[in-house]
């Protein structure tokens, strides 16, 4: 049976609005998306590092009740789980304040090994960094070689714009290893100075052959040799959009688990195709964007036609 894997960091966020804490939950943006597909019930495994502290202890907890597999992960004992504050501003967006504490000997864990066709999720910071990424890039690329789906969110923010000239080339390596790019009109502007679709698409075309952007309240675009063409999202007032584009990626995954999407079909779908996968992005988005969760209710897991426990109608 084909699998889902996603290699990310873990903290606990702990989110503030109005500068009084609202809530605080498991968090990275990987997990995000993996404890939603757990929630569906699909075949979820976790690589990833936290303490052997409370902190880490509850996150493991809270992994082992919305079946995500951590067999992956390092448990360490010399350092502390990371923390995360997030600040909610008056359109409820965040930023970010972290308080970390890792050993010296990072990611201290046997690496899987992907097969063809299954699904692997990787980015943001944690991809490009330089403690973990000898061993990070060596499973990357064992999935790439193997035939799995490699989808890279690079999900790089401006906080990060003054290292650009030391991680882009880490960034482009990861988008070479990647059989889907999916970022923000965000990401590519701090990255390429791309300020529309098309432009991050001539930026990224190089490397990667299928490109989903998202932006926003503006729509999602698709750009692949054989397509192009923009989906709508829903209107909505958002709580939080602290998970938004993580659960967008959880939702393609979702998708394409299903639909039993081919790695050597991805660049050659055609609009219906591409609607399946966006729409159930914007699905799983939307459903986090209504409160302070970082993943989809499991009532909407329940629920959702993508649910591999039992047969459901669809939302």
């Amino acid at each position: 049976m084909r699998k889902i894997f996603g290699t990310g960091e873990t903290v606990l966020d702990i989110i503030f609005k109005n500068g009084q804490p609202q809530a605080a939950k498991p968090g990275g943006a990987m997990l995000n998306s993996l404890a939603s597909l757990g929630r569906a019930g699909l075949p979820v495994y976790f690589i990833s590092e936290y303490a052997d502290d409370n902190v880490g202890s509850h996150i493991d907890s809270f992994l082992h009740s919305n079946g995500v597999d951590t067999s992956h992960v390092h448990h360490y004992s010399d350092g502390k789980t990371k923390l995360a504050l997030a600040f909610l501003d008056e359109r409820n967006d965040a930023t970010y304040t972290f308080y970390e504490d890792y050993p010296a000997n990072r990611l201290d864990t046997d690496m899987p090994e992907a097969s063809r066709n299954d699904i692997v999720l990787f980015g943001s910071i944690y991809a490009i960094t330089a403690e973990i990424r000898g061993k990070f890039t060596g499973f990357i690329s064992q999935a790439c070689n193997s035939g799995s789906i490699v989808i890279y969110d690079p999900n790089f923010r401006s906080a990060h714009r003054h290292e650009l000239d030391r991680l882009k080339p880490l960034i482009i390596e990861n988008m070479s290893m990647a059989s889907l790019v999916r970022g923000s009109d965000e990401d590519f502007e701090n990255i390429f100075g791309a300020s529309t679709p098309d432009e991050a698409w001539d930026a990224i075309r190089p490397y990667c052959k299928c490109l989903v952007y998202t932006a926003s309240a503006e729509g999602v675009y698709v750009r692949t040799e054989a397509f192009r063409g923009k989906f709508p999202v829903k209107e909505i007032t958002p709580v939080s959009t602290i998970g938004a584009g993580d659960n967008f990626n959880a939702g393609m995954m979702a998708a394409m688990f299903i639909n039993n999407t081919d790695v050597d079909r991805l660049s050659l779908m055609d609009g219906n195709q591409w609607r399946d996968i966006i729409s159930a992005g914007v699905d799983f988005a939307t459903e986090v964007c209504m409160s302070y969760e970082n993943y989809v209710s499991r009532e909407f897991a329940e629920r959702s036609r993508y649910n591999t426990r039992e047969s459901k109608p669809e939302i």
